[in-house]
This record gives structure tokens, sequence and C-alpha cells, in this order.
């Protein structure tokens, strides 16, 4: 039987990735990708992020001439390799859409975001045979990441006021660094995925830093063999995203940092050697940049080449 082996970027998200502001969406926001498609040696693949959230609102979540409606979109090449049974790499190389709308017309920009390398290590990979003559899988991964500062920052998009918060910017520059930790046990064909990252975000030569995150997810699963060479996994579970605020020039911002649960939804499809995927994210319960940010529902996809 195949090995099911699942992971989680904070963007990741995805991701999604690329990790600057994490919790609110933004184009170097969160690295979420889900639970991953099977595969036993290589992967390699394109995927779509789309994220939008208001920012600039008043008290109680009203809005004013200063509030703005934000889109941010990634498409990301992205890719894995297994090392062994107990090492794998991750890469993802992402290009940034951003638009922010309001009162005084449109601003968008576009171009490179910031590249991440992520590398696990398998701590545990057991399999029993239970009474029902049933499979019981574990597995627990744990990992560090690197994220470049390859997007560009533009110190002008940043407000002179600790009351605004920094989030249409392509790349934080800066180098940030996480820390991942990823277990999943599946009895048969039905699962229980869980991933944690905290991520460390270093001061940028402009001195300013994003706020250190974290980040957990709860996934169950379930695999169904169609036909042959055709499996469908469906997923559903919750997502938890918190920041710290953060500094600008040694002062703490103020429309930053919070915390957001977000219900999630997605599916796997798997055909011989290509894989297709996506996932919809919607916030049950948040308090962003002390309720001058609202996040939207969030959406993810992929198709991906195994080898």
């Amino acid at each position: 039987m195949k090995k099911y082996i699942f992971a989680l970027f904070f963007l990741l998200l995805e991701a999604q990735g690329s990790m600057g502001c994490d919790i609110c969406g933004c184009g170097v926001g969160s690295y979420y990708i889900g639970i991953l498609p099977d595969f036993n040696k290589r992967i390699i693949g394109l995927r779509y992020r789309y994220n939008q959230m208001s920012s600039h609102l008043g008290v109680n979540g009203s809005t004013s001439y200063l509030t703005s409606s934000e889109q941010y979109q990634t498409v990301e090449l992205w890719g894995a390799w297994n090392l062994g049974p107990k090492f794998r790499i991750m890469a993802n190389i992402p290009q940034n859409f951003n638009k922010r709308t309001n009162q005084a017309g449109v601003n968008k920009k576009a171009g490179l975001g910031d590249i991440s390398f992520n590398g696990f290590y398998q701590l545990l990979n057991k399999r029993t045979v239970v009474k029902s003559r049933k499979l019981l899988v574990q597995s627990l991964w744990v990992g560090a990441g690197l994220k470049l500062p390859t997007g560009e920052y533009n110190p002008a998009d940043k407000q002179n006021t600790t009351s605004a918060s920094n989030l249409f910017q392509l790349g934080t520059a800066s180098f940030d660094y996480s820390f991942n930790l990823m277990y999943d046990i599946r009895y048969d064909d039905a699962g229980l995925n869980l991933n944690s990252s905290y991520k460390f975000n270093s001061q940028n030569k402009y001195e300013y830093s994003y706020g250190n995150k974290f980040n957990l997810s709860v996934q169950a699963y379930y695999k169904w063999r169609m036909v042959k060479h055709l499996s469908v996994s469906p997923n559903a579970g919750i997502l938890i995203e918190t920041s710290k605020n953060d500094i600008d020039q040694r002062i703490q911002v103020y429309a930053s940092g919070g915390q957001i649960v977000m219900a999630t939804l997605g599916a796997e499809t798997i055909h011989k050697s290509i894989a297709f995927g996506f996932g919809f994210q919607t916030p049950v319960s948040q308090q962003l940049a002390n309720g001058m940010v609202s996040s939207g529902s969030r959406f993810f996809g992929h198709v991906s080449y195994l080898f």
C-alpha cells in the first residue's frame, strides 16, 4: 500500500507563502496548501491562491471613505523531492498579483514574491494491523524552512502611521524562518491530519518586522478509489492562525496582529501521475489588526505531476 504523506506550509499556504502578514491573507500572506496529493518520490506543479479582505475599517467594522477592498492572487511553481524514506525538501516560487480599490481609485502591482524552501525529517512511520484486519498508519514529520527576500518591498507603500496596516507588498524584504510539525493518523481509508507551524520574522533593512506567526490546522479526510488509477479524497477541518503585532522602527504597529479561525473544505483527485486539488476556507471568527482589517473567504487550487 502506498504511503500517505501530508504537509502544511505557513503559506503557505499556502499558503501559501510568501509569509509576511499570514493572518491577513495578503500578497505577502499565509502559505497554506492543505493536504498534499499522494506521491512516492517527486512532484512538481502549479498552484493558484486567491484571498480577499477589507482594510481601514472603523469602529465595529464600519466603513468610510478610507476603507479599501483588497484582492491578493498568487500563481506559484512548487515542487517536492523525497530523499530516501526519511527526508523531504520542498520549494515554492510565487508570482503575486495585488489589487486595492477605494475612493482614490484602483492600485495594482504584480511581480515575483518571496521564494521559500522547507526541509522535513520523518520521526515516526508506524503501521499496525488491528483486530478488524484494517491497517492503522501513523506518520510524524518535523521540519524547518527559510524564506528569501526575493519579492519587492516598497517602503513608500507603508503609511507613516502605526494605525495603518502594511499589507500591500509583494515581499517582506526579510529573511524569515519557520519550524513545522506534521502528524497524520489513518485507519484504512479514513484519516486525521494535524499540521502546526511557528514562523520567526526578522527585521528588514527598512527597520520593519512583521509579527511572528503560529498556525494550526486539523483536517479529516477519506480516500475513495473510484476506478482503476483514479481516487478522490475529500477533506474538511479547521484552520487557526495567530500573529503578534508588527514592529516599525521599534514602535508597535496598532493595525496588525490578531487571530482568525477558518472552516476548511477541499478535495484531492489523482489519476495515474496527474493530481488535481482545491481548497476553500471561510472565516468562523476573527479579530485582526484591532478590528481595522477583515478577512474574506480564500480559495486555492493546483494541478501537479507525480514522477
